[in-house]
């Protein structure tokens, strides 16, 4: 079963289990999003289109991350002037893992485990960056341990307030 979604503008051919790269979405690593801009539906010969939207139909995905996309660079030359620019940019994009499809009277789920690995740390360990690596596991390590307390039940431990700064001492020159 596959669905044509519409998100950030674009539309995007997903399956149960696919990683897509789409315009940022708002969310933390680990967050469900659900699409309900369902635009077609597929099960082998079987296709459902909407008009504009099939009825009922939603797709969930699993925020990954969230990241700078690869640089463009911007180039502008006007000839025999000596004029010459040069700009650079980085879309900022969330990487999303499709769990499930419903509609139609059908659903289809991904039994798989999401993997919450970020790129930057793929390239570490690909790198064999072990500093880089410890650093990148240490900033996770909240993110992860409140996954697992969510995936039993538990409530994430609530966050503490910072201690308030003493006041400044008035002399009694003043």
């Amino acid at each position: 079963m596959y669905a044509v979604i519409k998100t950030g503008g674009k539309q995007y051919r997903v399956q149960p289990g696919d990683v897509m790269v789409v315009e940022k979405l708002d969310g933390e690593p680990g967050a469900n999003v659900a699409f309900g801009d369902v635009l077609m539906l597929g099960d082998g010969d079987a296709i459902t289109l909407g008009e504009p939207t099939v009825a009922g139909a939603s797709v969930s995905a699993t925020l990954v991350e969230t990241r700078k996309g690869e640089k463009v660079k911007i180039f502008k030359k006007i000839r025999r002037q000596g004029y010459r620019r040069t700009k650079g940019h980085r879309q900022i994009e969330t990487v999303l893992r499709v769990t499930a499809i419903e509609g139609a009277g059908k659903s289809e789920t991904w039994d798989g485990v999401v993997d919450m690995t970020t790129k930057a740390m793929m390239n570490a360990r690909a790198r064999n960056l072990t500093h880089v690596v410890a650093a990148l596991e240490a900033a996770a390590a909240p993110v992860v341990a409140a996954q697992a307390a969510a995936a039993e039940g538990a409530a994430a431990p609530a966050k503490k307030a910072a201690p308030k700064k003493a006041a400044a001492k008035k002399s009694d020159a003043e």
